[in-house]
């Protein structure tokens, strides 16, 4: 079993930024892929950005050049910086570490709030 905790959310005015944060308790972290993930009220849960163990990255177009995915293998630790925020970025923020082996962990989710 992996723990996955998320920190960091808040309320934010619009244009402000936040920095999320994603401990896991595995020993094997550095050959995790750490994934950031959202969900609205009433909306589906959606792709924020991915950091595979090699370091490459994905974002799709309605974060790309705000937010930025890292990680610090020695702390166990992924990170998503939040910049240029909007208020269609307000949602549950969760992480996800998949293991080597395919299996896969989720947090309890941090708020963001972005006001207008």
């Amino acid at each position: 079993q992996v723990h996955v905790v998320e920190s960091g959310g808040g309320l934010v005015q619009a244009g402000g930024s936040l920095r999320l944060s994603c401990a896991a308790s595995t020993e094997v972290f550095r050959l995790c892929t750490v994934g950031w993930y959202r969900q609205a009220p009433g909306k589906q849960r959606e792709l924020v950005a991915t950091i595979r163990s090699t370091g490459n990255t994905i974002y799709p177009d309605s974060v790309k050049g705000r937010f930025t995915i890292a990680r610090d293998n020695a702390k166990n630790t992924g990170f998503l910086q939040m910049n240029s925020l909007k208020p269609e970025d307000t949602a549950l923020y969760y992480c996800r570490i998949v293991l080597p082996n395919g299996r896969d962990y989720w947090g309890q989710g941090t708020q963001v709030t972005v006001s207008s």
